[in-house]
């Protein structure tokens, strides 16, 4: 896949927007009377599109909020307030036939291979059951060279179409995975962690066939992460989450070559170096302390009670997510959307 900058996406209109989503979960105690007492703040107003053709990464720490985000993206998920437009359409607002033709083009790959696939179907009845629901996509005399071309598509030997999950590594079930995600022929996927559950030989393997079916299928792709080598490597844009708020986001240059916001430092600086010599000269970034609860975030910047950087300022002011003032002008890679009330670009990952 060619590499695409943020500003080459400028032409066109996104084909998915995101702005000011929130989902908290309520909590509640008693047992025939119940009351709410507060809320889990697992998304808590993020913004940001997607482009056709585009790789959006999503990376952080476990949970913040990232899968949570990939559910209200498929409205398995009521969002407590915000919009996701699809083309122009608010799908939070859907029902029925609108939210089922919608669902059409907007399918996901799940993390677990093993658990995401009914082990008493076939094959063909997994990837075919799509097909059960959009009968128009392939008439039934039809589904069963539409499997077949299916597993063909993801590298699998189509003669496979009668055997059971249980008969494939884990590397081919989600290949299987795959294939159900494509069946319908979407415009989006939505990958929560697709290759966390893999081997490393078998993750790349995973990641080449998804960047091979982004250009053969014209799809653009929510991918979903901890492991940023691979994020980078597939992604066009990188957002970081953090305790359901968005740090930082950019193109993957700028994300990974020039950060600005000390959370997206700390975890650059955390990634392996293949170079010995570079290791020996990298500077470590430690952070202190335990992510907060999300039922009770920090007040003012989330990442403060944790950031080497905070002040006064940051426990009172919630910093917005845009250009830093020291960058606007500036023809710099660093001029890019950072929520820090002292963003400053950082040699986070191998020290000068």
């Amino acid at each position: 896949m060619t590499k695409q900058t943020e500003s080459s996406y400028a032409a066109g209109e996104p084909i998915l927007e995101v702005r000011d989503l929130v989902k908290h979960f309520p909590l509640t105690q008693g047992v025939l009377f119940k009351r709410q007492v507060g809320a889990v703040k697992a998304v808590d107003g993020i913004s940001f599109d997607l482009y056709p053709g585009e790789t959006l990464g999503i990376v952080g720490e476990s949970g913040c909020g990232k899968s949570t985000v990939a559910k209200l993206l498929m409205n398995l998920e009521a969002p407590t307030s915000g919009t996701i437009r699809y083309k122009g359409e608010d799908i939070t607002k859907l029902s029925g036939r609108a939210l089922k033709a919608v669902r059409r083009n907007i399918q996901m790959v799940f993390q677990d291979p093993y658990t995401s696939l009914n082990p008493r179907m076939t094959v063909g009845d997994i990837i075919g059951e799509p097909f059960d629901i959009h009968p128009e996509v392939a008439p039934k005399g039809d589904r069963r060279a539409k499997v077949q071309e299916l597993l063909d598509v993801v590298g699998l030997n189509p003669e496979y179409v009668n055997r059971y999950p249980h008969q494939f590594s884990g590397g081919q079930r989600q290949r299987i995975g795959i294939a159900r995600g494509l069946a319908l022929r979407p415009e989006i996927i939505v990958a929560d962690e697709p290759v966390s559950a893999l081997d490393v030989s078998v993750q790349a393997q995973v990641v080449n066939l998804m960047e091979r079916l982004q250009d053969e299928f014209g799809l653009s792709y929510m991918f979903i992460a901890h492991d940023l080598s691979i994020v980078r490597h597939i992604s066009d844009r990188v957002g970081v989450m953090y305790l359901g708020k968005m740090a930082e986001i950019g193109s993957d240059e700028e994300i990974y070559e020039h950060p600005t916001h000390p959370y997206t430092q700390a975890l650059l600086s955390a990634v392996p170096v293949p170079d010995p010599e570079a290791e020996g000269r990298r500077e470590r970034i430690v952070l202190e302390g335990d992510v907060p609860s999300p039922a009770n975030p920090p007040s003012g910047c989330r990442f403060r009670t944790r950031c080497w950087k905070a002040e006064a300022r940051c426990a009172e002011e919630v910093p917005l997510l845009a250009i830093p003032a020291p960058f606007e002008e500036a023809e710099s890679g660093a001029a890019h959307p950072s929520a820090c009330h002292f963003a400053e670009e950082r040699a986070a990952v191998v020290a000068v």
